[in-house]
């Protein structure tokens, strides 16, 4: 099915940057932040994203991110689901030969998503402030091209994280588990351990960008 490229979305912005997280950590991408987001995570890093932003057609979407010339491209927000549009725009990602991701918080379904796109579903833990908001239908639809992660804030965060793993079978199920320590709550070095002392099938991870560059905007 064609995409209509006169459709619209709020962007907060577009930027080319290393991809700091997930199993594409370290490569250049080009980033797509969608305005808006219904969640209110007390770690929250993107609260700027929540309102604001422009309106752009598609077209004027992927002529701006074709001046990079990248390979991958990350959809991200905010809740980039959370506007309609975020769909067709997945699928004229896709469409244009690039390896799309879409970071999301699993708190919206997911199963409509272009089955090309990796869905990198953020499951909210309870330190989070918003556990009851996960949509846990969405474990059913994800396959070994998606990615579930963890941002795990104490150690009853990643009891609870432990738990889910078995619970919805998750490494057997998805490409890859992610594990990241929530930044400056919690000693990176003690969920470290704490994998290592249970031997999981998960993959630890830091996120890379706060490290080079401070969390900035446009980065």
């Amino acid at each position: 099915m064609s995409v209509d490229l006169c459709a619209t979305l709020r962007i907060t912005e577009i930027f080319y940057s290393l991809q700091g997280e997930s199993r594409s950590i370290g490569l250049p991408t080009v980033f797509v932040r969608l305005t808006g987001c219904p969640l209110r995570c007390q770690y929250c890093d993107t609260a700027y994203a929540f309102t604001g932003g422009e309106v752009h057609s598609l077209s004027a979407i992927l002529a701006r991110i074709e001046r990079f010339k990248p390979r991958f491209i990350c959809v991200t927000g905010g809740e980039p689901l959370a506007q309609p549009n975020c769909l067709p725009l997945l699928q004229a990602l896709c469409d244009a030969g690039y390896q799309v991701s879409l970071e999301t918080s699993g708190a919206l379904d997911v199963s409509a998503v272009d089955p090309r796109v990796s869905r990198v579903v953020d499951l909210k833990t309870p330190d989070s402030a918003e556990s009851g908001r996960n949509l846990y239908g969405n474990m059913a639809v994800l396959g070994k091209h998606d990615q579930v992660k963890f941002v795990v804030c104490s150690r009853q965060d990643y009891e609870w994280a432990r738990f889910k793993l078995d619970e919805y079978s998750l490494p057997e199920r998805v490409d890859e588990v992610l594990f990241s320590p929530s930044h400056e709550q919690l000693v990176p070095k003690l969920l470290a351990e704490w994998i290592m002392e249970d031997n999981l099938p998960v993959r630890f991870q830091l996120q890379l960008h706060k490290y080079l560059w401070n969390d900035e905007p446009g980065h």
